[in-house]
């Protein structure tokens, strides 16, 4: 099992290199399936932009697939190199992925060997828990399990750096974090990357 974890995965230079530097093969030559953030509806994964995008980070038309969350069974027994989770809003995506059933899946096709790429929000959702993002993220879904998938024994603040917007919150929270001591807590700035192998 191989997670690539950082605050801007593929836009910035640091992020993206580490991400080359610990994948089997060239972007070009991977099979990746990117899943959306929560704002994935049809015209946008039915048209080029999701394509469009990974095309200028490397990637080959032919090789991805852009997850639907309406029609997960599609998405079962690819086979693949690498799953790719960029930002977004957390509590929202692993809703989403909840409630297509797919959280499951993730979780399979990672343990058996398919490197798993999280950037802000695919960094989070991978961890024990997400309630401490509460103060960044909308949670208009509701979520009231705060479980992430489990995949890594902590918990992440990720755009940790000196001039984020809300650093002093992020501060505070990483206290509380450590002073609750319920969990590992690594935070990662924009320029940091966590690779996690098992």
């Amino acid at each position: 099992m191989k997670l690539i974890l950082s605050s801007l995965d593929f836009h910035n230079e640091k992020s993206r290199q580490a991400i080359i530097d610990n994948i089997d093969k060239p972007l070009e030559e991977s099979k990746l399936l990117f899943i959306p953030n929560e704002k994935a509806d049809d015209q946008r994964i039915y048209s080029n932009k999701y394509y469009n995008r990974l095309k200028k980070l490397g990637f080959t038309k032919e090789n991805i697939y852009v997850f639907d969350h309406k029609k997960p069974e599609n998405f079962k027994n690819l086979n693949i190199d690498l799953i790719y989770v960029g930002g977004g809003n957390t509590f929202a995506t692993l809703q989403k992925l909840r409630d297509s059933g797919f959280d499951k899946e993730l979780v399979r096709y990672i343990k058996s060997g398919v490197t798993y790429i999280g950037g802000s929000c695919g960094a989070h959702i991978v961890s024990q828990n997400i309630e401490h993002l509460l103060p960044f993220d909308d949670n208009y879904v509701n979520i009231t399990d705060f479980s992430g998938l489990g995949l890594v024994d902590a918990v992440f603040l990720v755009h940790f750096d000196e001039l984020e917007f809300n650093i002093e919150k992020r501060r505070e929270v990483y206290k509380k974090l450590l002073q609750e001591n319920k969990y590992k807590v690594y935070t990662l700035t924009n320029e940091d990357t966590l690779v996690v192998k098992k």
